[in-house]
Order: C-alpha cells, then structure tokens, then sequence
C-alpha cells in the first residue's frame, strides 16, 4: 500500500471527503515527524512505538576504490512495531 492508497483507504472507513483524508493522514505523519525531531518518542499503543536512535561516527571502506573513508555520526528513525500489530499480522 502507497500513500495515496492508504489515503483512499482512510477516506473509505472515515467517510470524510478525499480533500480531507490528505489532510487527515498529513497532519498524522507531520506530528509524528515534528515528534521525533524535537527528539520525542511516539508511543501508540497496541500499534508501535516510534523512536529516533543515534550512530556513531565511524570508518567505512569505498567499495569502488577500496579507500578508507569516515561515516558522520547520525540521526535514524525508528519503529518496533507492539503486540496489537504483531498479533493482526501473524
């Protein structure tokens, strides 16, 4: 399922109009990713937890020239998904 499929599919249950799924699943993803940024967990019980962890800086190798080269530290996005969603799927 894409965006615009998981727009449809809100808009269908809901019974709100298409304009205002995309506005309904935006404002979803945008809180999520204004959480996260400010460095917040989103914790949605049942479903999963959404988390940001960091990596360290560290040396990687080039795999076109075998060279040496640093890897910056980071930022990545998490999701370890809850007993709710784990149980719907198996």
């Amino acid at each position: 399922m894409n965006k615009q499929e998981l727009i449809g599919a809100v808009a269908e249950s809901t019974g709100l109009a298409r304009g205002d799924a995309v506005k309904a699943v935006e404002a979803v993803f945008d809180g999520i990713t204004g959480a996260l940024k400010g460095g917040d967990e989103v914790r949605l019980v049942g479903f999963g937890t959404f988390s940001v962890s960091k990596r360290k800086a560290s040396t990687g190798r080039n795999p076109r020239t075998g060279e040496p080269m640093s890897i910056g530290a980071s930022s990545q996005p998490k999701f370890k998904a809850g007993k709710g969603l784990k149980d719907a799927v198996n």
